[in-house]
């Protein structure tokens, strides 16, 4: 029998990359048709006028125009003006 006990092999921890989500444009700026304006998880911003929202809660430009945040009913709206 062995005195020492056989050493293996360290699994090492590696870092996974980040979902890159958040605000992409922020409000005063120009956007184009279909650009994407926020990428996130959940409804934490909400679609206003002249946005869309993908299946993944992506908000997208619906038109030319500037982006535009504002607060109403305590929620946040993004929209394209």
């Amino acid at each position: 029998m062995s005195h020492v006990k056989a050493s293996g092999s360290v699994n090492q921890h590696h870092q996974r990359k980040g979902k890159r989500l958040g605000v992409k444009l922020f409000g005063g700026e120009k956007i184009k048709i279909g650009q994407i304006i926020v990428r996130q998880k959940g409804a934490k911003f909400k679609k206003g006028v002249g946005v869309a929202m993908g299946r993944d809660y992506t908000l997208y430009a619906m038109r030319d125009g500037q982006v535009s945040f504002g607060k109403k009913w305590g929620r946040t709206l993004v929209c394209v003006k």
